[in-house]
């Protein structure tokens, strides 16, 4: 019965907003917390947070998918998913048991720039959720019989991601934009270099780069700070290891000119394409007027993609583009699919409002209208104990500050109609483009040969995504 009655009070409590405050001027502000660095190098941040009776938590390692050993590209994804099945006390079995019975959350992965770890509890529980989010942080043992099951499932799972275009098109996306660059390897690898990790690769990526120097802990909810920071030292203050590797890359080059990738699916009756180039930073001093434009051009429902491709041609259900914003330059993608038969007609579209983007820029009230949608977004992305962790989590792993929030309509409401002009020239590609395209070779080739002077060909049925 409690265990029952646990989980169902987390669920509830869990759709309970914490909105940040606002300040008296009408912009939002980032409600304090406090920082700490414990003498083993750890760094703690901690958010009061009395609305509802939780405790978030989320952890970053900064270290991801872009420390993978050559060749075993997912071993980080690897080593975060298998934290929680065994430590030197419990075994999986146990961990979810315990997590059970109190309701708790405690879920790992990883991305490019960093591996992540996010935990919920309520607050009469989080003793009990601390033992175990520190047993699985400090004292995980990789048992072989659960590594080689999660890789198993791993190349079971990319083989049938491939039967689904629309969930693989930006590996290969980014293979193709970003060749022999980090950024082009898929987090989770693909089903050659999954089945080359091993334990002991496993085991030697954790030993390197999950160290107390190396990881942000923060910690939202209803605590008091003081009391809060006594308990992580004392959790997690005796942690040792050595001093993390430091990792050194070279910033991605943006491709000049044009180039397609077109990937066949024989049995495809649509054709999935991606056009774009490298974007930004997530440090991008102009990253939130590329995100006004962005809404406008094709980051919300009645953008000017969507409006063209779906609402007044219906050829397709949706057109969008986005920034992804990585430490170093992530891309600029725009994506959408259609029917085989209007594979022609869907790019020109593309490239036609791409062109009028440049050609006729936006309107006063076209700003305008960006400008209070994303004012009016922006806070229900922050207002939940578990998304302020993660946001304070990325402010420090970034070297960004509460700035990034306080700043953030301010920045919104400065911007001008000569800013925008900039940041579409700027920002926004049209000479030089990479395209790619899942779908029936037989039937588009022909058709996709006039977007760039040569076409790379691949199948999906080929082994990886480059």
């Amino acid at each position: 019965m409690r265990r029952l009655f646990t989980f169902a009070l987390v669920a509830l409590i869990a759709f309970t907003a914490v909105a940040p405050a606002r300040a008296e001027n009408g912009q939002l502000k980032l409600p304090p917390f406090k920082k700490v660095r414990l003498s083993n190098g750890l760094t703690l941040l901690l958010m009061e947070q009395h609305e509802v009776p939780i405790v978030s938590f989320n952890v970053i390692v900064k270290a991801g998918s872009l420390a993978d050993p050559t060749g075993k590209e997912g071993t980080a994804s690897a080593t975060a998913a298998l934290l929680r099945k065994g430590t030197q006390s419990r075994t999986a079995d146990q961990i979810s048991n315990e997590l059970d019975f109190v309701g708790g959350q405690l879920d790992a992965g990883a991305s490019f720039d960093y591996s992540n770890g996010a935990a919920e509890f309520v607050k009469k529980d989080i003793s009990k959720g601390l033992d175990l989010l520190a047993d699985v942080l400090l004292n995980p043992t990789f048992p072989q019989d659960e590594v080689t099951k999660l890789l198993k499932q791993r190349i079971d799972e990319i083989k049938a991601a491939k039967d689904s275009a629309q969930e693989v098109i930006g590996n290969y996306f980014a293979a193709f934009l970003y060749g022999s660059h980090p950024y082009g390897r898929p987090p989770r690898g693909d089903e050659k270099s999954s089945a080359a990790i091993t334990r002991a690769d496993v085991l030697a990526y954790y030993q390197t780069y999950y160290t107390p120097e190396n990881t942000i802990l923060a910690a939202v909810g209803d605590f008091d700070a003081a009391e809060m920071e006594r308990t992580l030292t004392a959790r997690f203050g005796g942690w040792k290891a050595p001093a993390p590797l430091v990792l050194k890359l070279s910033d991605p080059a943006p491709f000049s000119g044009k180039k397609l990738l077109l990937v066949d699916k024989p049995d495809s009756t649509q054709t999935f394409f991606q056009i774009g180039n490298l974007g930004i930073a997530r440090t991008n001093p102009d990253r939130v007027l590329i995100q006004v434009i962005n809404t406008l051009f094709g980051g919300r429902f009645t953008s000017m993609l969507n409006t063209e491709l779906r609402i007044k041609s219906g050829l397709t259900y949706g057109a969008r583009s986005s920034f992804i914003r990585f430490r170093l330059a992530g891309p600029f993608v725009i994506s959408t699919y259609t029917r085989n038969e209007t594979t022609e007609k869907a790019i020109d579209m593309t490239l036609d409002v791409l062109k009028r983007l440049h050609e006729k820029g936006v309107s006063e009230d076209e700003l305008k209208s960006a400008k209070t949608y994303l004012k009016g977004q922006f806070p229900t992305t922050i207002e939940t104990g578990d998304q302020l962790a993660d946001l304070l989590a990325q402010l420090e792993l970034y070297g960004l500050d509460a700035s990034d929030v306080n700043g953030y309509y301010a920045k919104i409401d400065s911007m001008t109609m000569a800013d925008a002009q900039r940041v579409i020239k700027q920002y926004f590609p049209i000479d030089s483009l990479v395209f790619v395209l899942i779908g029936k070779a037989s039937e588009i080739e022909p058709i996709v040969r006039k977007y760039a002077p040569r076409i790379d060909k691949k199948t999906i049925s080929q082994v990886g995504f480059k």
